[in-house]
């Protein structure tokens, strides 16, 4: 059940213009005269970063980060992994269930060749964007733990961007602290006191396929080279 002090967004489009309007005043504040790069993140942060990126003037690309998910329970996301990078996990979580990093090493392994075939899927032979000195905002259409979103960020920020934003039209409250360990801004439109899921926040959360998440990426290239 959700907040009375909250309506759910009727999907992610109009989400993600709720949100748009957020991060270009937060560009603002932060004096990003550059024209920015928005990555969202597979499946469902797509239509969300193209909003943003339409909104902002920015070039819209994909980043992607797989969840590491407990084994036989693999729903239960305890870490996340992108194509190159290293895993980040929940330490907390590792110890509390006794846990080691060694123990995942065949998860993750599984997880990183997922998130290199998604990232070859979605851009093909396209390069991948600069990401080097310019204002990098990383959009998703909702933060539950963050651990997903967190591993997404330390790759984009081992690429020395000038800024880096991230943003979402939902955020669970214990989730915005993290994530601003990663970012130098955390941008929600909604963080309710009693979360739930993301999917709650929606009317309509409509799963999303490979092909939607390239659709999205062809139309944003056709009409806005990235720079």
């Amino acid at each position: 059940m959700q907040s009375d002090e909250y309506e759910a967004f009727e999907d992610r489009r109009e989400a993600g213009s709720a949100l748009a309007e957020k991060v270009a005043a937060c560009l603002t504040e932060l004096g990003a005269a550059d024209r920015p790069l928005v990555l969202g993140l597979p499946r469902g942060g797509l239509p969300v970063a193209r909003e943003i990126a339409d909104r902002v003037g920015g070039d819209l690309d994909v980043a992607v980060a797989r969840k590491i998910g407990l084994p036989g329970q693999e729903e239960f996301g305890i870490g996340a992994v992108t194509a190159d990078g290293p895993p980040r996990f929940s330490e907390d979580t590792l110890r509390r269930l006794g846990l080691s990093e060694d123990a995942l090493a065949p998860n993750v392994e599984r997880e990183r060749e997922e998130a290199r075939r998604r990232l070859h899927r979605y851009r093909g032979d396209r390069e991948p964007p600069r990401i080097a000195d310019r204002t990098v905002i990383v959009a998703d259409d909702g933060v539950a733990t963050g651990v997903t979103a967190m591993a997404a960020l330390r790759e984009v920020r081992a690429k020395g961007p000038r800024h880096v934003i991230f943003a979402a039209p939902v955020c669970a409250k214990e989730s915005v602290p993290q994530l601003s360990g990663e970012a130098d801004r955390v941008v929600c439109v909604l963080i309710p006191d009693y979360f739930a899921a993301v999917g709650a926040w929606y009317r309509d959360f409509a799963q999303l396929t490979d092909d939607d998440v390239v659709a999205v990426l062809e139309q944003a290239w056709s009409t806005r080279p990235t720079g």
